[in-house]
C-alpha cells in the first residue's frame, strides 16, 4: 500500500494498476481535470504538478511531469495540482499574477505555467530573471507568448503572499513524517507490482530474486515506454527511497554520489568542485525532468547520446555495482558494452558513482551540440580533461557521445596528446586521429561528416580555451 497527501487529504492506495500515471489518475480517478496531456513525453510541461517533501525539517516543492510520474512515486510525497492553490474565494498570488500579466491565452497551457510559478516562488528570494526562465524552460506556449508569462513571475517573486501550504507547513511536515516506515512499500494488482525498498539490503534481496524485474528511477525515459508504446510493465522497483542510493559523500579521495540522487540536487552540489559539469546539467531537459531523473538511472540507461556518461568518462569515474550482497567496482569505460547493453549482471544494480578528486581539474570542459539550446537532445556531446607539465601534455581524456553505438573515449587522440606540446601541430594530429576513433552514423539529427567535423572543431576550440585565445564558454546550437 502507498500513502500520500493529495492537497491535506490523505490518501491510500492498494490494488491499482502500476502503470498508472499520475497524469490519468487525477483525470480519470480524481476528477481533477486541470492538469493537461498535451505530449505524454515529458516535453510540453502542461502537466506539470508540484511534489512536496520534507527535507531537514521544511516543505520542499519540486515541479514534476506527471505524464511521466507513476503513481507509486506518491508514496510518502504531497500532491498539489493547479485545483489546490484556490485561497478560499481569492486566487493564489501566483495565479493573480498570471491575470494581472495577462499571461493567458487559450488557456490550455497555463495550468502548467502556474505549477511551475509556484514552485519558484516557494524557492525563491526574491525577482531573479534567470532563475525564473530556468524554472519556465519546460512549459511551452503557443499563443500567449512569453514575455506577459515573465512578467507574471517577476510580480510572483517579487510580491510573494502568505498561502494555506505556508500556513500549514509545521501540520504538512508532522503528517508526512508520520507517513514513514522502514518496510518496503508496494501496489500491487493481478498484473502489475511496483515496490519500493527503503534500503539497499531490501533492494538487493528482492532484486537477486526477481531479476526479471524493471529498475525506476526517475522514470522520466521508462515512462515513454507506457505513455508512448503503450506497454504494460508488469513489475517494477522503484529506487527514489532507498536510503544509500541517496547518499552523497565526499572522501579525501573522491567524490561519491549515490545512483538515486536526482540531477537537479547534483547540479547544484557540482557548481563549487565541477563547474563545468553543473553548467551542463542546466541544458539537460526541463527542471521537472532534471527533477526526477537521476545520474545512475541516466547511466544504466546506456544511450550513446545520454549527456552524463562524456562527462563522467572525461573525469574518470567509476561505479560502485551491487548483486546481493557483494560489492564491486568497475571503471565507467569498462560498462557500456554495445547499444544499450551494459556490463550488469542479473540482479546487479548501481549503487554510487565515484569521481575521484585528482581528475577534478579547472581544466575539464563539455560542449553539448543540438538543435535547440536548451530541452533537446544531443547530436554530439564533448568533453575533455588535459593535465600538464611544464611544456607537455602528461595526461588526456576525450570522451564523446553521438560519435559511436556506446558513449566512448577517444583512445587514439588521447595516445596522440599525451607527451606532446600543446602546439597546432599537436592538435592537428590529435583531430586526425579522431577518424581512427570513431565512424559515426548519419541519423535525423546529424549527417556522419558533420559529426565528425564537428568533434574535430569541438577539440580545437577546446585548445584555444587552454591557451587563453578563446573565452565562449557554451556553444550555443549548430543546425545540420
Amino acid at each position: 500500500m502507498i500513502h500520500f497527501l493529495l492537497n491535506q487529504t490523505l490518501v491510500r492506495e492498494q490494488h491499482i494498476d502500476a502503470n498508472t500515471t499520475v497524469l490519468n489518475y487525477l483525470r480519470q480517478q480524481k476528477g481533477r481535470c486541470g492538469t493537461k496531456e498535451g505530449c505524454a513525453s515529458g516535453d510540453c510541461g502542461a502537466c506539470t504538478v508540484a511534489l512536496g517533501s520534507v527535507v531537514e525539517g521544511k516543505m520542499r516543492y519540486e515541479t514534476v511531469n506527471s505524464c511521466l510520474l507513476p503513481i507509486g512515486a506518491l508514496d510518502g510525497k504531497q500532491l498539489i495540482t493547479v485545483e489546490d492553490l484556490r485561497q478560499g474565494d481569492r486566487l493564489h498570488s501566483v495565479q493573480q499574477a498570471m491575470v494581472t500579466s495577462h499571461a493567458s491565452q487559450c488557456g490550455f497551457c497555463t495550468p502548467g505555467f502556474v505549477m511551475s510559478l509556484f514552485a519558484l516562488q516557494k524557492n525563491s528570494q526574491g525577482w531573479d530573471r534567470q532563475q525564473a526562465e530556468s524554472a519556465l524552460a519546460g512549459n511551452l506556449c503557443r499563443c500567449t507568448g512569453y514575455r506577459p508569462i515573465v512578467e507574471a513571475a517577476r510580480i510572483a517573486c517579487e510580491q510573494p503572499a502568505s498561502d494555506s501550504f505556508s500556513q500549514c507547513e509545521a501540520e504538512t511536515v508532522a503528517r508526512l513524517q508520520a507517513l514513514k516506515q522502514a518496510t518496503m512499500s508496494d501496489i500491487v494488482t493481478e498484473t502489475s507490482r511496483y515496490v519500493i525498498p527503503k534500503s539497499c539490503t531490501q533492494l538487493a534481496s528482492f532484486y537477486l530474486a526477481h531479476p526479471e524485474a524493471i529498475l525506476v528511477a526517475g522514470g522520466t525515459d521508462l515512462a515513454l515506454r507506457i505513455t508512448q508504446q503503450y506497454q504494460k510493465l508488469p513489475l517494477m522497483i522503484a529506487l527514489e527511497k532507498t536510503e544509500e542510493l541517496l547518499q552523497w559523500q565526499e572522501t579525501p579521495d573522491a567524490i561519491v554520489i549515490g545512483a538515486a540522487v536526482p540531477l537537479s540536487d547534483c547540479q547544484q552540489r557540482l557548481q563549487a568542485s565541477v563547474p563545468a559539469f553543473s553548467e551542463m546539467l542546466h541544458r539537460f531537459a526541463s527542471r521537472q525532468i532534471r527533477n526526477r531523473g537521476t545520474l545512475g538511472g541516466n547511466i544504466a540507461n546506456a544511450s550513446p547520446i545520454g549527456d552524463c556518461a562524456p562527462m563522467l568518462l572525461a573525469l574518470d569515474a567509476s561505479l560502485i555495482l551491487q548483486r546481493g550482497e557483494q560489492l564491486r567496482t568497475l571503471p565507467l569505460h569498462q560498462f557500456f558494452l554495445g547499444y544499450r547493453r551494459t556490463a550488469l549482471q542479473p540482479g546487479e544494480f548501481i549503487r554510487a558513482i565515484s569521481l575521484p578528486k585528482m581528475t577534478l581539474s579547472q581544466e575539464f570542459r563539455a560542449w553539448k551540440v543540438s538543435k535547440r539550446q536548451e530541452d533537446d537532445i544531443s547530436a554530439v556531446f564533448a568533453a575533455f580533461t588535459l593535465t600538464r607539465g611544464e611544456s607537455l601534455i602528461t595526461g588526456a581524456r576525450i570522451a564523446f557521445g553521438g560519435m559511436a553505438e556506446i558513449p566512448r573515449r577517444a583512445a587514439a587522440c588521447e595516445t596522440a596528446l599525451i607527451g606532446q606540446p600543446l602546439s597546432p601541430a599537436t592538435l592537428e594530429r590529435a583531430c586526425r586521429a579522431l577518424e581512427q576513433d570513431f565512424q559515426p552514423l548519419s541519423d535525423a539529427r546529424a549527417s556522419a561528416a558533420w559529426r565528425m567535423q564537428l568533434a574535430k572543431n569541438l577539440l580545437r576550440r577546446y585548445f584555444h580555451q587552454l591557451n587563453g585565445e578563446l573565452a565562449v564558454s557554451e556553444v550555443a546550437r549548430y543546425v545540420s
